[in-house]
């Protein structure tokens, strides 16, 4: 596995100070309507309250709640995560953390364990009956 540099750790420290600050941005009325998600749509309406940033309607996202640059995309272990679909994928996977995508199959996901595992990489979703 990868070492952490002094910096990557102290910026991994600072994205998870400002996580735990950040609001949930959930989609305007989506406690109200069933059909609707939780998940972020920008407010477009005239009269939206939300789009208004009326303070108790939510917060908006803004350019403000990212994390650092350097640290953006790493899983909270330090590494890189890197989505795998099939054994070829693995090659650019050297040195981060793998997640195996949802929509492989359970023999192809079996070859790609066996193979992370020669590699020793991490497998962030593995089998229950794997390791």
């Amino acid at each position: 596995m990868t070492e952490l540099t002094s910096e990557t750790e102290r910026l991994m420290k600072v994205r998870a100070r400002q996580k735990r600050k950040k609001p949930e941005f959930n989609r305007c009325d989506s406690h109200k309507k069933k059909k609707l998600s939780p998940g972020w749509r920008r407010p477009r309406g005239l009269h939206n309250k939300l789009r208004r940033q009326i303070a108790a309607k939510g917060k908006v996202v803004k350019a403000g709640y990212g994390s650092p640059k350097e640290v953006r995309g790493y899983h909270p272990c330090g590494m890189k995560e890197v989505l795998v679909s099939n054994t070829g994928d693995l090659s650019r996977a050297e040195g981060c953390a793998v997640r195996i995508a949802g929509t492989v199959g359970m023999k192809k996901r079996d070859e790609i364990e066996a193979m992370a595992r020669e590699m020793n990489l991490k497998v962030l979703n593995p089998t229950s009956g794997g390791d």
